[in-house]
């Protein structure tokens, strides 16, 4: 294992004396938490392929020393998610996929349809800008523009069957990013762009094996930059959930989603959006049938 400092300068820019700040805490973090940091290191040097992620991927250090993911996580509860989460794509998801996800390469999950002269689109992807709420993401793009994303990971669920934990949902950060979004839209046959990330992102969880989705809610997410100097939510993740079919659990900081997300049937829809309705739903199932088509090819 290379010393904390040697760590530390690979993950953080030491010209940037905030960063320089947070690469001392971290060496600090770690000397107390030396004999766990020594078995982090040790579970991926197990594995030839988790042993390249290390080069590709430093994080994994840093993560479980610093409070990231979901309200109140622990040390060891950090620990453990990182492991689970690498262990199960090392163990389902070709290595050069895999590797690749790291590498900040983008999966495409649908091809997408054309909205404002761009293309809408959807993938698997990463960036370590995103690892304070998760280890990965699926990410809704209007040509290089991120419109969506869910942040996640995965790990054992309540029942200890694979599951989707969702960290955060963010939006678009655009100029415009209101009439965008009413745009994308409209594209989508009136159905919202922040439904339809999550969509994918079921359709992707359903692929993967897993068994069940969690959510952050507004008392689980990680921190508090969601709410403003007035106490208002800026994004309230818990509206959200239970208006995509989400149910309370024990644990108030997580909230379970459905794998599937519940449709109207024709008889339930008003005779003059049933053409509407008609659009949306072929538009949906061939994400389903597109999603499913993608990431069965990257499985081991």
């Amino acid at each position: 294992m290379q010393s904390f400092y040697e760590l530390s300068k690979r993950i953080y820019d030491m010209k940037n004396p905030r960063e320089a700040r947070r690469a001392l805490i971290f060496c600090v973090r770690a000397y107390f938490r030396r004999a766990q940091m020594r078995e982090l290191d040790l579970f991926f040097r197990k594995d030839q392929v988790l042993t390249a992620l290390l080069d590709i991927y430093p994080f994994v250090y840093e993560q479980p020393t610093r409070a990231f993911f979901y309200n109140k996580s622990t040390f060891d509860e950090r620990v453990r998610l990182v492991e689970s989460h690498m262990l199960f794509l090392r163990e389902h998801i070709q290595k050069d996929v895999f590797l690749g996800l790291y590498r900040r390469e983008s999966l495409p999950l649908w091809s997408g349809i054309p909205c404002m002269g761009e293309q809408m689109t959807a993938s698997l992807f990463f960036d370590s800008g995103q690892r304070k709420e998760g280890l990965m993401s699926v990410i809704l793009r209007l040509g290089e523009a991120a419109l969506y994303q869910i942040i996640f990971w995965i790990a054992p669920g309540r029942d200890g069957l694979p599951a989707m934990w969702i960290g955060a949902m963010q939006g678009p950060n655009m100029v415009h990013a209101r009439d965008v979004v009413k745009q994308a839209t409209k594209a989508c046959h009136s159905y919202r762009t922040k439904n339809l990330v999550l969509y994918i992102a079921q359709a992707a969880a359903r692929t993967l094996g897993l068994r069940h989705i969690y959510a952050v809610t507004n008392m689980g997410y990680y921190a508090n930059n969601h709410v403003r100097i007035d106490r208002k939510l800026k994004t309230d993740f818990s509206a959200f959930w239970h208006e995509a079919g989400g149910i309370d659990t024990d644990d108030a900081r997580f909230m379970e989603l459905p794998l599937v997300e519940a449709r109207k049937t024709m008889e339930e829809v008003p005779t003059r959006k049933r053409a509407v309705y008609r659009r949306r739903f072929a538009l949906l199932d061939e994400i389903d049938r597109e999603v499913a088509e993608r990431v069965t090819a990257i499985l081991r």
